[in-house]
């Protein structure tokens, strides 16, 4: 998982540093619409609806009911062979990355754990790291890895649980 997050990492760092080689040769009328255009598809424009993946006997519903400063929502899984988890979402949205606590009922029990997607092509991809002692948040928050093959999609929010 380490290697995935260190390719990762210089993947990014190699677009970035070819990005200031390309404005640096550019004439400046070209550089700036290169830079308008990088700053529309860097930052995906989180809405308020549903985001759902529903393959493979697997299930889940996120819908986001608020997006301000504090994105709130509904998020239920219902995974095959597991029990199912019903709850909200409180959290930010920051460089295309939504984190917040996930607050939920399994088993009739409420838990509270950390929870990340990483908002890409209005999707949200599920990100995965090692957690910390209590295992109910991110020792790294830094080293997580969003290669989840559970994708959600926004569509429409007729469907139920």
């Amino acid at each position: 998982m380490k290697k995935i997050a260190l390719v990762f990492f210089l993947i990014i760092l190699a677009v970035n540093c070819k990005t200031k080689e390309e404005k640096n040769s550019a004439e400046p009328e070209i550089s700036t619409e290169m830079t308008e255009e990088k700053m529309e598809t860097s930052s995906p424009i989180l809405e308020t609806g549903c985001y759902i993946y529903e393959a493979n006997g697997n299930k889940i519903r996120f819908e986001i009911t608020a997006v301000s400063e504090t994105v709130l929502g509904n998020l239920d899984y219902a995974l095959k062979e597991k029990d199912a988890n019903t709850g909200t979402f409180a959290g930010e949205l920051k460089d295309s990355i939504l984190i917040g606590s996930y607050t939920f009922v399994s088993e009739g029990m409420e838990s509270t754990r950390e929870i990340v997607f990483l908002l890409k092509d209005d999707q949200l991809i599920e990100g995965y790291g090692e957690l910390d002692e209590t295992g109910t948040a991110f020792k790294d928050k830094n080293a997580l890895s969003f290669s989840s093959s559970m994708p959600l999609s926004k569509t429409d929010c007729d469907s139920e649980m």
